[in-house]
């Protein structure tokens, strides 16, 4: 996989791909438009960050792109690569728990907190991996 030259891009099959951990300055794109929905990514080395509609969804340190994005109500889906270990946040349906695979090993169960945030960390030792999580119930 490679980083996402443009920052922020509509792939094919309707996911989103975004990020570029190879950046030494913050860039961002802001009102990219999916299906009515407006999408804002900064990213850089640092920190990788994705708003929907002024909403915060997902946020990595350090640095990351993230491929076939796709989250609905019932579970999140995608690829993070990176040049560390990450560090991520997404945000969830609040008091609500979750099951989580990477690259389809269940890892284990997490909670979202009160705000539907949600943080662990995805180690990057070996490329990129694939991340699934699915609210149980």
């Amino acid at each position: 996989m490679s980083v996402i030259q443009e920052l922020i891009r509509l792939e094919s099959n309707g996911t989103i791909s975004f990020g570029n951990y190879e950046m030494d300055e913050k860039k961002k794109v802001v009102d990219f438009d999916v299906n009515g929905d407006l999408y804002n990514v900064k990213t850089f080395a640092e920190i990788t960050r994705l708003e929907k509609n002024g909403k915060f969804i997902y946020e990595s340190v350090p640095g990351s792109t993230v491929h076939n994005f796709k989250m609905d109500d019932k579970e999140v889906s995608f690829a993070a690569e990176g040049k560390e270990d990450l560090q991520i946040t997404i945000e969830l349906e609040a008091e609500k728990e979750y099951k989580m695979l990477v690259d389809d090993m269940l890892v284990g169960k997490i909670k979202a907190n009160l705000s539907g945030k949600v943080s662990f960390s995805v180690e990057m030792a070996r490329g990129s991996h694939n991340v699934k999580i699915e609210k149980i119930g």
